[in-house]
């Protein structure tokens, strides 16, 4: 009798365990997926507020139409992305197409004391800095899962549920690494 009280006690501290771990995966792959939505949140209202810059900005740059094809193409590409990788790739695209416009918006002063393009310019400058956070938060929980995912004992449990790695949300070439450049300091 005593050694099956043990076994069934053995069975069940292992059952306990497995159910533990994969709780704890499913908490940390929905907390994954919630940062992921708050980035794409942020990414939709930065490419909402893009168009507001670009118009207000047409009427004062009549020459500088590339410039302005450029970031379309580029909020274009990113809103069009599907994966982390292919975010990463081409919010990076949109970043930079962002930070030569705003090199080119130095040359027209009457643009840069416009106060609706202000407006949106700060705007945009906060969505950028809650992006950066987002990012941040969203890496911080891929590590947290991809740890778990891999560590002794839940990577047991992680295998045999078919939970898979998840990409960061990383900035590719050195290039896309600096932000756009936002101030209109004279």
């Amino acid at each position: 009798m005593l050694p099956t009280v043990i076994i069934i006690i053995i069975v069940v501290a292992i059952l306990i365990l497995i159910i533990a771990a994969y709780n704890s995966l499913i908490r940390l792959r929905n907390q994954v997926d919630n940062a992921w939505s708050q980035i794409d949140v942020q990414l939709k209202r930065r490419h909402d507020l893009i168009p507001n810059l670009v118009e207000t900005a047409k009427g004062f740059m009549k020459h500088e139409r590339g410039t302005f094809e450029a970031i379309t193409e580029a909020r274009s590409k990113a809103m069009g992305a599907r994966s982390v990788s292919e975010h990463s790739q081409a919010e990076g695209q949109l970043s930079e197409a962002l930070s030569k416009f705003m090199l080119v918006v130095e040359n027209y002063p009457d643009l840069k004391a416009n106060q609706n393009f202000l407006a949106v310019q700060e705007e945009l400058t906060s969505t950028e800095n809650k992006i950066a956070f987002s990012r941040q938060n969203y890496n911080d929980q891929v590590l947290l899962f991809n740890n778990k995912i891999q560590m002794f004992p839940s990577n047991l449990i992680a295998n045999m549920f078919n939970f898979s790695k998840r990409d960061f949300f990383e900035i590719e070439t050195p290039a896309e690494r600096q932000a756009p450049k936002v101030s209109f300091d004279s």
